[in-house]
């Protein structure tokens, strides 16, 4: 991305100012008009109120990587963790003391200090569905073992939050969905954008239609984990012989300790892996995960859908590969490398936001994940014929106007923006001064709408998504126990992301374009 710092604050003071211009004229419908953008509350935008001192008490079924982020974040005043469940006695060991290399896993020791001893320990999930008192399990297990828990979870009586993607193919999907309306109990799937109020933010903008006609949007997530392993110095547990070392520093291929080794070696085929290493990586193997499309890719399609309106792709295609990752090197059955191109249906589309006429209203949306180079981490860069928006990381919004050929205008990358009406009561974005190659003045202010102080990490959706899964179980008994009832990333929300990831992979693995069946996306289609 060729942003200067000084630029990339300017695109961040652009959002803020375009944001509280259009709510203070009544564009944006989510918030109140007259209003700064950042007085809207997370639990007053989507919708939940306070627990009363009565959280609900859950237990966390799977202690790994996405475990340890779930607990960092999490709200005991709404969910109150009361048991875990790991068949990996270093899973069950780290969920508790906290990892120190990674600041968001801190562990239930230092959240929940002397009351962390009365959590309960199991390393058999169905002996957790046994306990009467845990009306909510959080499932953040690997991939293939998704569908299998929620199902038992909620034909035990449990409510379920699931960790993303939803499960390992379509099927699973509908029959997880099935059984959520048979037992009527809340089945929510953690794609956490949902509930991330900086893409809600950014969503009310682009409906505003303020950077025009969208007709591209290019999404990536690229890391490098090509640069050497390198075992810490003074390890909590010893690394087990018996397996390949990792190469190179890849959280996907992480190394397998003894402590699990020993107490795994003769159970890991129990509990449907071929050895400890498959159990402990995986992210490697097309049996038990879905490859780069579903651990990051469903994210970034998500936000996408959600920036086109909640639509569903026509088309995908695409090339992806094994082309830096090989055997003594990290070796593993899934791509490290995917391209896909998507059509999306434009508003006016038949199939878009507005049902329209217009077949030729389309979208396109790029999606890139690499292992060897991580210059532009991850984002979404949405183009406009008026203007372009920048997600970067999740943490903020930069906002550049199209240079306008009419007018006297430098660079729009260092250019402030401001929004104006058009004489039928359109907004449009207006360049209200411009501070030439220097940069923006050093007084800029670079918050995202929804940061919650200077220096303060944007939340990225995680404790909201838990805070309202846990009040919509609090009120569930008085409603009407619907889809409308149930939490935004809902069943057959989360299959269509599901749908979306898992057709990718076929269409880069066959190498041709899939032309995607709105049928599909029903949960009661037999196709």
């Amino acid at each position: 991305m060729d942003l200067t710092p000084e630029q990339k604050e300017q695109g961040k003071s652009n959002f803020q100012n375009v944001s509280q211009d259009l709510s203070r004229r009544g564009f944006l419908k989510g918030l109140s008009a007259g209003a700064g953008v950042a007085a809207i509350t997370p639990a007053v935008y989507f919708g939940y109120k306070s627990m009363e001192g009565n959280p609900v008490r859950a237990a966390l079924i799977g202690c790994g990587d996405e475990g340890g982020i779930l607990v960092g974040a999490h709200n005991p005043e709404y969910l109150k963790f009361t048991a875990i469940c790991d068949i990996r006695p270093y899973n069950r060991d780290r969920i508790m003391e906290g990892d120190p290399k990674v600041p968001l896993r801190p562990g239930f020791k230092k959240l929940y200090g002397p009351e962390s001893k009365d959590i309960k320990i199991f390393t058999d999930y169905k002996k957790v569905l046994e306990d009467k008192s845990i009306e909510a399990v959080v499932i953040a297990t690997p991939l293939c073992n998704h569908a299998r828990i929620a199902i038992d979870a909620m034909k035990a009586g449990k409510h379920v939050l699931c960790e993303k993607l939803m499960a390992w193919n379509v099927s699973q999907c509908k029959e997880m969905i099935k059984v959520s309306k048979e037992t009527q109990k809340i089945l929510s799937i953690g794609h956490q954008r949902h509930y991330s109020m900086l893409y809600s933010h950014a969503f009310e903008v682009l409906k505003s239609g303020v950077i025009g006609d969208v007709k591209h949007i290019r999404a990536l997530w690229h890391r490098n984990n090509s640069w050497p392993f390198v075992a810490d110095a003074a390890p909590r547990f010893p690394i087990a012989k018996e397996y390949p070392a990792p190469k190179y520093r890849d959280g996907w291929y992480p190394p397998i300790y003894q402590i699990d080794h020993d107490e795994l070696k003769e159970q890991s085929k129990m509990f449907g892996f071929k050895s400890v290493e498959e159990l402990v990586r995986w992210r490697l193997y097309n049996e038990t995960g879905g490859g780069l499309m579903a651990e990051l890719g469903s994210h970034q399609l998500d936000a996408c859908s959600i920036f086109l309106g909640k639509v569903h792709p026509l088309s995908v295609s695409g090339v992806g590969g094994k082309i830096f990752y090989g055997p003594d090197r990290n070796d593993r059955d899934s791509d490290d490398s995917v391209f896909v191109t998507f059509e999306f249906p434009g508003p006016n589309h038949p199939r878009g936001m507005n049902k329209g006429s217009d077949k030729d209203d389309i979208v396109v949306v790029t999606y890139s994940s690499l292992n060897t180079n991580g210059f532009e981490q991850y984002g979404e860069c949405v183009m406009g014929s008026r203007g372009t928006m920048i997600v970067e990381a999740e943490q903020s919004v930069m906002l550049y106007n199209e240079k306008d050929p009419s007018k006297k205008s430098t660079d729009p990358k260092s250019t402030s923006i401001s929004v104006s009406t058009t004489p039928g009561n359109k907004p449009v974005l207006e360049a209200s001064s411009t501070w030439g190659p220097g940069g923006a003045p050093s007084a800029v202010g670079g918050g995202a709408p929804a940061a919650s102080g200077a220096g303060t990490p944007v939340s990225r959706g995680y404790k909201e998504e838990m805070e309202d899964f846990a009040y919509k179980i609090r009120v569930w008994d008085k409603s009407s126990k619907s889809e409308a009832d149930m939490p935004r990333c809902h069943g057959r929300v989360a299959m269509a992301d599901a749908i979306i990831a898992l057709t990718s992979n076929i269409a880069m693995k066959k190498k041709q374009r899939i032309d995607f069946n709105e049928s599909w996306f029903d949960p009661l289609s037999a196709e």
